[in-house]
């Protein structure tokens, strides 16, 4: 019984990325405040960014994509453009994983910002060369920017999420 507990305890915690992916993507992406729209954020972005570059085995590629359809659906996208920005983005969080020799949320936090003005570019002209649907550059430019100077809050946020994830797994 007390194995089983540890198991669920240890399997519940490493289901929690994959949970506020889903969460996300049923939700809309943004994060949106009414009265202060330039507070607006991308959430799901940094979470893939976040969980793809310190333990890809949380977030799957395949559960990547199946949020941007789930995304796509919601929000009322053409099929497949979110899941190929979300793609894009843990492309780079992928390279950058592979690159790192030692991790530094400051290091994620530069690299974070191209990979961010990449994954947007990607999803503009998907929107707007293939399916001629407008795109308001200066709320994206801000939503970019406010979800850029979030990373590093919600990246410790995540780092202890991460220690407890590990130390679950050696108990």
């Amino acid at each position: 019984m007390v194995l089983f507990r540890k198991n669920f305890v240890s399997r519940f915690f490493n289901l929690i990325p994959l949970l506020i992916i889903f969460f996300l993507a049923f939700s809309e992406t943004d994060f949106n405040f009414e009265k202060l729209s330039f507070l607006s954020f991308n959430l799901i972005y940094i979470v893939i960014f976040y969980w793809v570059l310190k333990n890809p085995d949380i977030l799957g590629y395949g559960f990547i994509f199946l949020a941007g359809i789930v995304n796509d659906v919601i929000i009322g996208l053409p099929i497949g453009v979110s899941s190929i920005t979300y793609l894009v983005l843990a492309g780079f969080a992928a390279y950058v994983r592979y690159l790192t020799v030692e991790p530094s949320l400051i290091y994620d936090w530069i690299v974070f910002v191209p990979s961010i003005a990449v994954t947007n570019s990607v999803y503009f002209y998907i929107l707007r060369i293939f399916f001629d649907i407008e795109v308001n550059y200066i709320t994206l430019a801000l939503n970019a920017g406010v979800t850029i100077l979030l990373y590093p809050i919600i990246g410790i946020l995540f780092n202890f999420l991460s220690k407890i994830i590990i130390a679950q797994k050696n108990v």
